[in-house]
């Protein structure tokens, strides 16, 4: 039992509900929508759109309202180049919104995007039910125990390098299988540290080329034989505003694009900043998968 928190028989029920929509996202043709709530002055798209209580409460409602599975709260930017926060500022950004959402609407799935174990701990603490890592625990050591205490899902994100670097000069031989063979490696260890729902992500933008990101986007599928479920971050990222000269602001259409083949290539959960249209994807996918169906029947 988790020793984080006193668990009630409704947090059980919550968490192990959560649990098998994560698993059935993975083998249905269903997807999870994860909106974005960050509430830092500077990511790299919305900063400082959330900063305060009221906005940051106000948006993640909407985006459950507007069919998010999981609101992803995050207190420290990550974009290319940022510096980091100390754990006690950035938990004083997260808290009173996890609080705020939470007395709003007490079934609200809620996810806390760090690599700090003290702000992952509190966030299960106050509610949170999944732990979204950018690091895989190479910014602190003590994070995967903080997770395996709390038992929660975890998303394992591969990234090269760190944010304040991992843009400057990413290099690999082959960036598919590499990706590959480090998930295959982190979650071996994982499942020795007692952690068992671990979520998938590429790390689209982290420590990546345009070149690298669309040859893990056109070969996600490669990450299925690892039988887990898979997160895709693409969402308004230079990846799309880049090669469309345009800017993130303007990459709604662009990142519906990359969405769209994302889920043709197996992905189980969008991580989004724009709830509405990725669950109008989704919803479309679906309709196609039924005709693939329908087809094969007849």
């Amino acid at each position: 039992m988790n020793n984080l928190r006193q668990v009630t028989m409704r947090d059980i029920t919550y968490i192990d509900k959560f649990r098998e929509g994560l698993r059935n996202f993975h083998t249905s043709s269903d997807v999870g929508i994860m909106g974005i709530l960050n509430v830092t002055p500077d990511s790299f798209y919305d900063g400082g759109i959330n900063f305060s209580i009221k906005a940051a409460v106000n948006s993640g409602l909407k985006m459950q309202r507007d069919g998010a599975n999981i609101i992803d709260i995050g207190g420290a930017s990550s974009r290319p180049g940022s510096a980091p926060v100390s754990a006690f500022q950035e938990w004083s950004r997260v808290e009173p919104v996890i609080k705020g959402l939470l007395d709003a609407a007490p079934e609200v799935n809620i996810s806390i995007d760090t690599y700090s174990s003290e702000v992952a701990r509190k966030a299960v603490e106050a509610g949170a039910m999944m732990i979204n890592d950018i690091s895989a625990g190479s910014l602190d050591p003590d994070l995967f125990y903080a997770v395996a205490e709390a038992e929660v899902p975890y998303v394992l994100m591969h990234m090269q390098g760190r944010p304040e670097t991992m843009q400057i000069d990413p290099s690999y031989e082959n960036v598919v299988n590499e990706v590959k063979t480090w998930f295959e490696e982190k979650t071996t260890a994982l499942s020795k540290a007692g952690i068992k729902d671990v979520i998938l992500d590429p790390g689209f933008g982290f420590g990546k080329t345009s070149k690298d990101n669309f040859a893990l986007l056109q070969n996600l599928n490669e990450f299925n034989e690892l039988n887990r479920p898979i997160l895709v971050g693409t969402s308004r990222k230079s990846m799309i505003y880049k090669t469309l000269n345009c800017q993130a602001f303007q990459a709604l259409n662009g990142t519906t694009a990359t969405h769209a083949w994302a889920l043709d290539r197996g992905a189980s959960l969008l991580r989004v900043h724009d709830v509405q249209e990725a669950r109008e994807v989704v919803l479309l996918h679906h309709h196609l998968c039924d005709l693939k169906t329908v087809k094969k029947r007849t």
